[in-house]
């Protein structure tokens, strides 16, 4: 299945946006309003919903983000040297949770942060965080793209030759810029979203936000630095979506869900247990000296 980040690529590296014309006349399909938690919204693209923020509102990235690293460079060598270490991961559990966390469609990527969080996150359960989190999918996922456009640097399966755990996504990844990583970028600034409306799950919602951008280093999509870069534009994103009173609204709508879901005593589906295990062993394999 490819995921709905493919999209968003394929989206972004029409002719139209290349050339800075209107985001509203590039669009592979008729705009619609769809209906998403009890809510009318505006999709960009189909899947894809209108965010809180405007075209214009949108951050440059570009602009704040260190130039991508040189090839004969220090930041290269470090990238190299971690990617030799995420190599011995392929074919084992914390791969296949890679290629999972790869796929941003919903209802599944809501259902990412479910253990952190300790309850589930659904359309049904959870309708204002649902929402919450595909609308900022959108403002966040978009904002790594003039840093990408600009540097278009080759991914670490390009270079070095070596599979990565989407291969249907392949063909679309090697047209999109890998630096900065924008799956960080959404799953960092999800964790700082889901940290303000949890803040004594803090510890837990950023570890799986910090391990959602490493997933795309096991996956061998993204060098280290395209991660590192990636969060900070993922955090920058979130700081500028709180000028934003409808996000504003829209985080303390989010925020009853929670308590609600508390009180009510339910908790996630997933095998949390199973997930924290599989997400320790990239930190256990990076301590291993070669």
């Amino acid at each position: 299945m490819k995921s709905k980040f493919t999209f968003l690529i394929a989206f972004l590296l029409t002719p139209v946006i290349a050339t800075g014309s209107e985001m509203e006349t590039a669009k592979p399909g008729a705009a619609s309003v769809v209906t998403v938690a009890g809510e009318q919204v505006q999709e960009i693209m189909p899947g894809m919903l209108q965010g809180y923020l405007t075209k214009e509102e949108l951050l440059d990235s570009k602009e704040f983000v260190l130039p991508a690293p040189a090839t004969d460079s220090a930041r290269q060598a470090m990238d190299n040297a971690w990617a030799d270490k995420m190599k011995t991961l392929r074919g084992t559990a914390r791969w296949d949770l890679a290629a999972s966390d790869a796929d941003l469609h919903f209802p599944a990527a809501a259902d990412t942060f479910s253990c952190a969080l300790g309850i589930q996150i659904s359309e049904k359960d959870t309708p204002a965080l649902y929402l919450l989190l595909r609308r900022t999918l959108t403002d966040i996922g978009l904002s790594p793209y003039t840093a990408k456009n600009a540097y278009q640097r080759e991914r670490p399966f390009m270079v070095r030759k070596e599979p990565v755990c989407t291969p249907e996504d392949e063909e679309a990844l090697r047209k999109d810029g890998s630096y900065p990583s924008g799956h960080t970028s959404i799953g960092w600034g999800w964790a700082l979203i889901l940290t303000e409306l949890a803040p004594d799950r803090a510890e837990e919602i950023l570890v799986r936000g910090r391990s959602f951008g490493e997933s795309r280093n096991v996956c061998n999509a993204h060098w280290y630095t395209d991660i590192v870069a990636g969060r900070l534009v993922g955090a920058a994103a979130v700081a500028r979506l709180h000028a934003n009173e409808e996000f504003d609204k829209a985080m303390d709508e989010a925020r009853a869900d929670i308590e609600r879901m508390r009180s009510e005593g339910k908790s996630p589906q997933r095998d949390c247990a199973a997930e924290t295990e599989v997400l320790s062993t990239l930190i256990r394999n990076s301590e291993k000296a070669k």
